[in-house]
């Protein structure tokens, strides 16, 4: 079943492509990797698929139903949730109000939002921050709490921007571990990253943009070893 299948996407700014004709679809319960150069595009297709911008030609469609052009609440509300790369908390709430927050897109009580927000705390290894405001947790811990934010909303797809960036080694495999029990939950990842260790060992297949336009699209093993990746971008070959 296709998850996400997005048709011929074109967003512009101005004169500008930031994305040029892009086509590709995700299964259900698969991890899509989403690679390239800064400047790329990445951000800015997320942003279309959820609803942040109209594309300027193209469709998006979720479970065979067309999303684009349906604003980001409603994207959300159908089962489509995302990260940011840069982690906006609300800082002067606690680490358990943010993800209640969320939570209240399917509780109908408050009661029932603690509930959900809570096995989210504890799915993303939050427990022990539950009173602690957002704004004075390390980035690790920030990065954790919006895949936390994220999950409230019981998507069945995920958008991941850049939830590596900016981790030391131990938080690195911690976040590593949580995305594949994300995935063993049934829930479909679609995620950005730059760190070529993660995106090759969590990635079931990889789409490579490069100046707006798909260069590339297979297995991890494919595109560590494909010339065009690896001029455009990767530098040298990648194992998988």
């Amino acid at each position: 079943m296709k998850m996400l299948e997005v048709k011929r996407l074109s967003m512009f700014f101005g004169g500008l492509a930031a994305i040029n004709d892009v086509s590709f679809a995700i299964t259900k319960g698969e991890i899509l990797g989403l690679i390239g150069p800064n400047g790329a595009g990445k951000t800015t297709l997320f942003n279309v698929i959820d609803g942040f911008y109209t594309p300027t030609r193209g469709e998006v469609f979720f479970k065979d139903e067309k999303i684009s052009g349906l604003k980001p609440h409603q994207i959300c509300a159908l089962g489509v949730a995302r990260t940011f790369q840069v982690v906006k908390p609300l800082q002067r709430m606690t680490v358990s109000d943010n993800v209640v927050a969320s939570a209240f897109l399917r509780a109908k009580t408050k009661a029932q939002a603690e509930g959900i927000a809570l096995e989210s705390i504890e799915f993303t290894g939050l427990a022990d921050d539950l009173d602690v405001l957002s704004k004075g947790l390390p980035l690790g811990k920030r990065k954790r709490l919006e895949i936390a934010r994220a999950l409230a909303t019981q998507p069945e797809l995920l958008l991941l921007d850049e939830s590596f960036a900016g981790l030391n080694p131990t938080e690195l495999n911690e976040s590593i571990e949580i995305i594949r029990k994300i995935k063993a939950r049934g829930i479909t990842i679609m995620i950005i990253e730059h760190h070529m260790r993660v995106i090759m060992s969590i990635s079931d297949r990889i789409v490579v943009l490069s100046y707006g336009e798909k260069i590339a699209e297979g297995t991890p093993k494919e595109i560590g070893n494909n010339p065009l990746v690896i001029d455009a971008y990767l530098g040298e070959a990648q194992s998988a």
